[in-house]
């Protein structure tokens, strides 16, 4: 698609609030430096932030024999984000105010049969009102403001139109989630998946941040894999790209939810991890019966206390694992890629280690010698951070698209490529 002026100005005023998020206090001139945009263009676009409420002058530092430079930080008071992971098995809701601190948050479990669309969008709706319902008590200043919500559901997403194309462990075929929700929030909704919602916190906040090319794996009860190529998120020409859960590992393998058989998903993502757990030892006490998140805790637990079936349950993931990671760096060559996500977080270690050794022996040495393979750092959930910026990016899109009437929040838009729930 041919981008716009319009466009390219959003993507700068994107860029630079970026920057100022994750160094603030800086000047304007540092922006221009890390930006690469002249420092009238930095000039004008901070102005435009001033004036929205999202930045607020903070004082002066010494220049090297010049003027003193003037100082911007992010006006933490100036309104509140929303971010939602929905997962297979949970949503999981962050409200976070603009430098992208949490603020609240609020957990909706998803049990087996659970997973029709309303039946979803009900959960959804409920622990986005939690969260809301306490902007302004004890959330902080800016938090009755809401900017935006990011919602991340699993699968295959038409980001513009709001609607879940496939995600095929609900069999949901073309559902329109975001008009769904439209009926319970007044507030601009945005929809992404967790691929993408990943791969941009760790842009922001983690390993892939400074990076030039990332990968990062996405392991939860679903698998895959988000690009970041030449510092930005690759989003592929249909918004798919980075489903390796669904690349084929093993020839006529275990069968999976998309309907082929073999993918990697099905050997690396919780379900695979639980029935190699139950054939390694059937009757395991480690083992929970329609819980992922409590055997795959109860595994990490014994594994780090040396449980032999344990052990070789995590060293089998992390064979499996290895082999796939090493196709993405004799593909990508990237220099780093970050295991994310709930079940990475538990298994932590031991699984990082056995994915290095794998790897070691199945890539190629040139590929492999630029590559860091690492366990994300972001403490916090990074799907909700993540589905949090599109919100952000949502709302700097929609600047100016339209003019807010007199008893209205100041520019309180919709989005660009989401559903304005508020305007309906």
């Amino acid at each position: 698609m041919r981008r716009t002026s319009r466009d390219i100005r959003t993507a700068n005023r994107y860029g630079v609030l970026r920057q100022i998020i994750a160094h603030s206090p800086v000047s304007r001139q540092e922006l221009a430096a890390a930006t690469g945009l002249s420092l009238a263009t930095v000039a004008n676009l901070v102005g435009e932030l001033l004036a929205l409420g999202l930045l607020t002058e903070v004082g002066f530092e010494d220049s090297a024999g010049g003027r003193p430079r003037g100082l911007v930080a992010v006006n933490t008071s100036g309104g509140a984000l929303v971010g939602v992971d929905v997962a297979e098995t949970y949503v999981h809701v962050e409200l976070f105010d603009l430098a992208l601190n949490v603020l609240a948050r609020a957990d909706e479990e998803l049990r087996p049969g659970e997973s029709g669309p309303d039946q979803v969008v009900g959960h959804i709706a409920a622990a986005v009102e939690s969260v809301t319902g306490r902007a302004g008590n004890g959330a902080g200043a800016g938090a009755g403001r809401i900017l935006g919500v990011g919602v991340s559901v699993p699968g295959q997403v038409d980001r513009e139109g709001g609607v879940s194309v496939y995600a095929p462990n609900w069999d949901w075929h073309d559902v329109p989630l975001l008009s769904l929700l439209a009926g319970y929030l007044p507030h601009p909704l945005h929809l992404d998946n967790p691929l993408r919602a990943c791969t941009v916190a760790e842009l922001w906040f983690g390993a892939a941040r400074d990076r030039g090319d990332a990968v990062v794996v996405n392991l939860g009860t679903g698998v895959g894999a988000g690009l970041a190529l030449g510092g930005s998120l690759h989003r592929g020409v249909t918004n798919s790209a980075g489903e390796w859960g669904h690349t084929t590992l093993v020839l006529d393998g275990h069968p999976c939810h998309c309907g082929n058989r073999g993918c990697v998903e099905t050997y690396v993502g919780a379900p695979g991890i639980m029935r190699r757990l139950r054939d390694l030892d059937p009757g395991s006490p480690l083992l929970r019966p329609g819980d992922q998140t409590a055997t795959i805790a109860a595994l990490a637990r014994a594994a780090a206390e040396g449980d032999p079936v344990a052990v070789a349950a995590v060293r089998e993931t992390a064979r499996f694992l290895g082999a796939g990671i090493a196709d993405l760096v004799n593909l990508l060559n990237p220099e780093v890629i970050v295991l994310s996500s709930w079940v990475a977080s538990l298994l932590g270690e031991p699984l990082l280690t056995g994915v290095r050794e794998v790897v070691a022996r199945h890539a190629l040495a040139r590929p492999l010698a630029g590559t860091e393979i690492v366990l994300s750092p972001i403490p916090t959930n990074p799907v909700s951070l993540g589905a949090a910026t599109f919100a952000l990016e949502g709302f700097l899109a929609s600047v100016g698209r339209r003019t807010p009437g007199p008893d209205a929040p100041p520019l309180l838009p919709g989005p660009a490529g989401g559903t304005d729930a508020a305007a309906r």
